[in-house]
């Protein structure tokens, strides 16, 4: 399989195509599961499926001027807002400081990665620890008190409603939806616009356990299989960046990556060639082809 042919495959994957364009809820939902995760608007450069994109039916759609009168970014949003709060796929910041939606099934690995074994009530030693904020620690022990919460509410019960501590609590916010402390569940927008927040171990108790559960080289082949069957090919360098795995994969990680090109070679019938696109594709070069994407 050449590499024209495997940008194909990766172009079907991530429906850059009319013929396979996402139209409900129903079948994004089938384009999240397929391709384990996606970004909502953004297009990482490394290589990620985006749910604009497959709204749109096409790679890199222009950002429409009137973007609220805009059918495809309607719709996006529409569903973006639709599949988390049915409780039918994780929604948050997970890769990159982007936030993304991804299939209940490859979410313990993410947990597995980020947190370990941790439960909710962890976070008091994180604390102590230096390796949460004051902030983060005080919305915390709200939420353990009583969740779910809407925005204000919570604000309201940390003594941080004041406009001067917007900043410090938006801070306070990311920094517990990256460290997998809270979920955002729902965007309610009357009678005003608001979100709503839940621990994440409520509100996801069955994938969080799982996660608990699982090693650290389970999630982590867990995590690049289910990437690789969506992207069809990357780079060991791309895969590190994309997931935070540090500028250079370890020994672990690299035998992960090794191990799951040459099962998914073998699975396909294409070895050498499905290794070499996995392996051998230059970031430089694979920036181009990605960037064309025919």
């Amino acid at each position: 399989m050449d590499e024209v042919a495997l940008i194909g495959r990766r172009r079907r994957n991530f429906r850059h195509l009319p013929s396979r364009r996402v139209r409900s809820a129903r079948s994004a939902l089938e384009f999240v599961n397929a391709v384990g995760l996606c970004s909502t608007f953004y297009r990482f450069p490394e290589g990620l499926g985006s749910l604009w994109e497959a709204v749109a039916g096409r790679s890199a759609p222009r950002w429409p001027r009137h973007s609220h009168h805009d059918d495809g970014v309607g719709v996006t949003w529409e569903l973006k807002d639709v599949l988390p709060a049915r409780r039918q796929v994780y929604y948050g910041k997970l890769v990159k400081g982007r936030p993304v939606l991804v299939a209940l099934d490859l979410f313990p690995a993410f947990y597995t990665l980020g947190r370990g074994n941790q439960r909710a009530a962890a976070y008091r030693a994180e604390y102590e620890a230096g390796r949460l904020s004051l902030t983060a620690k005080r919305i915390m022990d709200c939420l353990l008190r009583e969740s779910p919460q809407y925005t204000r509410g919570l604000r309201a019960e940390c003594f941080m409603l004041e406009p001067g501590k917007t900043r410090e609590f938006e801070r306070a916010m990311g920094e517990l939806q990256q460290g997998l402390w809270i979920v955002k569940t729902e965007e309610r927008y009357e009678p005003t616009f608001s979100y709503r927040w839940d621990l994440l171990e409520r509100w996801l108790p069955d994938q969080v356990a799982e996660g608990r559960r699982l090693r650290r080289p389970a999630a982590l082949e867990r995590l690049i299989s289910r990437y690789l069957s969506g992207a069809v090919y990357s780079t060991p360098a791309l895969i590190a960046r994309l997931f935070g795995l540090g500028l250079r994969l370890g020994r672990l990680e690299c035998g992960v990556v090794a191990g799951v090109a040459a099962r998914r070679g073998a699975h396909e019938g294409i070895g050498r060639e499905i290794r070499l696109a996995l392996l051998g594709i230059g970031e430089r070069r694979f920036a181009a082809q990605a960037a064309v994407e025919l």
